[in-house]
């Protein structure tokens, strides 16, 4: 006696098809979440607490090198927060009785430190140091995006370890001369094919395998 009709067996067949297509789209909706913007916050603009800074106007309209008020950026880990003074610098001159900057006066009149929110903020347990990938030709456009286009300060990249992986697995492609760091638009004099690996070599680069050890970010 036939239990099942013939029919059941295309029936099965099919509902495996289906069960798998379901699986394999499940796992790209994941997996494209996981990389978009709403996840990884990039792209995102960051509204600061007390004062906008215009990296725009700053960096891109009147010229001030990155390092002016990362001051730290070459040789610690953190690029740092410039202290209130470095402001006062320009603007007990320029824009002085600006009501938009009173947070700024106040904040040094009281020795107060300006309250900022972190745009690019890595999980704890990533260790990152910028001093050193200035001192191996990373530029701060490679990280940062065109940080003088960014009336405010946005996260261009999504900063997730295949992000990071990215370059470590051939940074050839990305160095550039140490005096190009901080420049903005950089296009190399030659092909980074060719500039790239001249570079690694001149910088003592570490290798794949030690450039991709989980040591070297995770400690």
């Amino acid at each position: 006696m036939q239990v099942f009709p013939k029919s059941a067996n295309l029936t099965s067949r099919s509902s495996l098809v289906v069960v798998l297509l379901v699986l394999a789209t499940l796992g790209w909706i994941v997996l494209t979440l996981q990389r978009s913007d709403f996840v990884t916050t990039a792209n995102k603009n960051v509204e600061q607490p007390q004062v906008q800074f215009s990296h725009q106007h700053h960096v891109g309209g009147v010229g001030i090198d990155c390092r002016y008020c990362h001051s730290s950026v070459e040789s610690t880990a953190s690029a740092g927060i410039p202290p209130t003074k470095t402001c006062i610098n320009c603007h007990s001159q320029i824009w002085s009785t600006s009501p938009y900057l009173e947070p700024v006066r106040a904040s040094f009149r009281e020795n107060k430190p300006l309250q900022w929110i972190r745009v690019h903020d890595l999980p704890d347990f990533v260790y990152f140091n910028h001093g050193i990938h200035v001192k191996q030709g990373v530029g701060c456009e490679t990280c940062h995006g065109r940080i003088d286009r960014m009336p405010i300060v946005f996260q261009k990249n999504s900063l997730q370890m295949e992000w990071c992986l990215d370059c470590h697995r051939d940074p050839s492609r990305y160095v550039r001369p140490r005096d190009q760091i901080t420049t903005m638009g950089y296009t190399p004099a030659v092909a980074q094919s060719e500039l790239g690996p001249q570079l690694v070599k001149q910088y003592n680069i570490a290798g794949v395998e030690h450039m991709t050890s989980c040591s070297v970010c995770h400690r």
